[in-house]
């Protein structure tokens, strides 16, 4: 369920880096939308850094927050992907994919040397992060009558609605989009409209 008119993500791939004891640790952050995404930055990096022992990650989609995964790629469980989890949780971000690239460097760091390396290099790549907010959008389908179209017209106007299509030919059809604090306004006003129809489409 949505409570907030907004999110917050990152507007483009950004890299930070921590190093201990002989181990590099490289971030990288990505802004995604889907899971497809995420396996071709998984599989180009795996490309740039042949020699690398580790691939561990955390991504979140969605404006509601609910999709979400970690992985530790073989280090002990909960030491590499559930840190870097809890730096997009800390920075209420979603719609993003943070993986740390390890290159062992001879020396064991412990659990607790792990989940301190993976945090502040998942760390350090968010602040290198230019992080922006995306306003959540209802979409919609408006069907009605001719003699409604400066009624439904104003009512966009009214509630800054973005018209992505409209087809007058048989019924008079518009799909668009609206802020989600706007939703509610919108489909009160519209049951004063005589003989429309409005369908729920997506969230984005």
């Amino acid at each position: 369920m949505l409570f907030s008119d907004s999110f917050f993500t990152i507007k483009q791939k950004a890299i930070g880096i921590f190093k201990d004891k002989g181990s590099k640790f490289i971030a990288y952050a990505y802004p995604i939308k889907t899971e497809t995404e995420i396996k071709i930055h998984l599989s180009q990096l795996k490309k740039e850094h042949v020699g690398a022992n580790h691939f561990c990650y955390a991504w979140r989609l969605g404006a509601d927050k609910e999709a979400w995964r970690v992985n530790d790629d073989g280090e002990p469980n909960n030491s590499a992907g559930k840190p870097i989890y809890s730096q997009i949780q800390n920075h209420d971000l979603t719609n993003v994919l943070i993986v740390v690239v390890r290159y062992f460097g001879g020396t064991l760091l412990g659990v607790s040397g792990l989940i301190n390396a993976y945090k502040t290099a998942a760390s350090d790549v968010i602040k290198n992060s230019e992080i922006i907010e995306q306003f959540i959008y209802f979409q919609y389908k408006l069907i009605f009558e001719v003699n409604d179209v400066n009624s439904v017209m104003k009512l966009c106007k009214d509630l800054q609605v973005i018209i992505i299509t409209q087809d007058y030919s048989e019924n008079y059809t518009l799909v668009f989009n609206i802020k989600k604090s706007l939703s509610t306004n919108l489909e009160e006003r519209i049951k004063q409209i005589f003989n429309s129809k409005l369908t729920y489409l997506k969230t984005f």
